[in-house]
């Protein structure tokens, strides 16, 4: 889909759909919006009456101009209360203007810049968000239909949308705008598509790869066999994937900028598929377990877009892919494991295999010595218990950091919550023959008793830790830029997040 913006008249561009706006309560419509109502003899106007149309956010109204206007269809979209309307509300915009043109069979679309200098709402967001709400909205994965689904109809593209400014003081800012908003769609569209990929064809090599393609243009890579794991001391992660007859790969991606001020660290959990290993998961829980690399995925989406959004930080990208499997050489509950960094660890139960390969990870991740390390995983079900499958934790030893992600993800549109380091819950992981265990008391904080754990391998190092083990799948599509499937949560809020760090 081809996103553009130019100084037109909106009036004056054929199209197969022009859509417009209303915020909640408007009765007489103004802007453009007027002058489309004006020329259709006050068709807007009526219908709003007729209707009752209220202009809730995504409520829409749609009816053809019959000759009246070089667009073949109106729609009017409600942008719900002005005074609640931000980067988020235009994000979802865009996605509703995608699935509206999908269902009205629309090929090219003209609209406008809804929301631009509303309230604080500079020019520059609001062209990125609407970019984003479209190329996210319009995303399917479709990379293994077949032969039944090749007899269909092919599914219907929106494949123009045209933005209409006439203000060309502002045509700059916005393509700015919808440039970087469609770079951070591709990322989160690129790991989309390696966490929607089945585990088959995503083995930790496939990722690896999938890594390296990414790499030149100012992003390096460094790829870690197990036999280099096994120098560094990664016994913990290389325990994990015992066994698969897929052997382990570990990942650091650098981008490094000249003029970097600061050195981060992005850790992803790469658990290609876990089975649960010998504590084997129940056939239901194991279905969607090709997910378990998500956070992985979003590193990789967040490496693909540094280069072209540029950031003044030094960043570096680390994961250990593995694959959980029970197969003959596999770990055993009641094994000791020691991780890179001589911290031991009692397994007792083999499905909490995503924080051993963390363990590692982190260490690993400490020795570049970070101003702050980040980790993004499907981490635990507790967290999913606790806040949906539409809010990711977060848990930090470092309050203006996790500040700071909470702004972001507000901007982004992906919901983030805070759950405290409540000190005594890090007894939870004490093991009574090793430094700490991999589990918890049962059903007591299991999230943040995961989190103390991790916490173990940063130290004194500022740390984040993002469980996204709800937002990075959806079965059910809550918002009109999320797309059954794989969600790339985190890609856009780190992003985000790296510009203030």
């Amino acid at each position: 889909m081809k996103i553009e913006i130019f100084q037109k008249d909106i009036l004056d561009q054929p199209c197969d759909l022009l859509v417009v706006n209303l915020f909640q309560g408007v009765t007489k419509p103004g802007g453009a919006t007027g002058a489309v109502d004006k020329a259709l003899d006050g068709a807007i106007s009526q219908l709003i009456e007729q209707d009752h149309f209220e202009g809730k956010l995504g409520q829409v109204m749609i009816f053809p101009t019959f000759g009246k206007a070089k667009a073949k269809r109106i729609a009017v979209i409600g942008l719900g209360d002005k005074k609640n309307f931000d980067t988020d509300a235009v994000r979802k915009v865009g996605g509703h203007i995608v699935k509206l043109a999908m269902q009205a069979k629309a090929e090219t679309v003209t609209t406008i810049l809804h929301g631009a200098g509303i309230g604080k709402l500079e020019i520059k967001a609001a062209a990125q968000a609407l970019a984003e709400g479209l190329a996210l909205s319009a995303y399917r994965f479709h990379a293994y239909h077949g032969a039944l689904k090749k007899k269909d109809k092919p599914p219907h593209e929106v494949k123009k949308v045209l933005a209409c400014e006439t203000d060309i003081k502002t045509i700059k800012q916005a393509q700015d705008g919808l440039k970087k908003g469609q770079v951070l769609a591709d990322a989160t569209n690129y790991a989309r598509d390696l966490v929607n990929t089945p585990s088959a064809h995503m083995t930790p090599q496939d990722l690896a790869q999938a890594a390296k393609k990414i790499a030149g243009k100012g992003v390096s890579i460094k790829l870690l066999d197990a036999s280099a794991m096994e120098k560094l001391g990664m016994s913990a992660a290389l325990a994990v994937g015992q066994g698969s007859a897929h052997e382990p790969i570990g990942v650091h991606m650098v981008y490094k900028p000249k003029n970097a001020k600061k050195k981060i660290a992005v850790v992803g959990k790469a658990v290609t598929f876990d089975s649960g290993g010998l504590n084997i998961k129940p056939g239901d829980s194991m279905t969607t377990m090709k997910i378990d690399m998500a956070g992985a995925a979003s590193v990789i989406g967040l490496f693909k877009a540094l280069p072209e959004l540029d950031p003044h930080v030094e960043v570096h990208g680390i994961f250990l892919a593995v694959e959980n499997m029970p197969g003959t050489g596999a770990y055993r509950p009641g094994d000791v494991l020691k991780a890179m960094d001589g911290t031991t660890i009692e397994v007792l139960n083999t499905d909490a295999e995503g924080r051993i390969t963390l363990a590692d990870a982190l260490a690993y991740a400490k020795t570049l010595q970070p101003d702050v390390i980040v980790d993004l995983a499907t981490l635990t079900g507790a967290c999913v218990v606790a806040l949906g499958e539409e809010i990711a934790g977060l848990m930090s030893n470092d309050g203006k950091q996790a500040d700071k992600l909470i702004r972001a993800a507000r901007e982004t549109g992906e919901p983030l919550w805070e759950l405290p380091l409540f000190e005594p819950y890090n007894e939870h992981i004490r093991s009574k023959i090793a430094d700490i265990k991999n589990i918890g008391a049962r059903g007591q904080a299991g999230t943040i008793s995961a989190a103390f754990f991790l916490k173990v391998f940063v130290g004194d190092t500022p740390w984040a830790h993002i469980d996204i083990a709800g937002p990075s799948y959806t079965e059910k599509e809550s918002r009109p830029d999320q797309p059954y499937g794989a969600s790339g949560y985190g890609v856009r809020l780190l992003a985000k997040w790296l510009e203030g760090v």
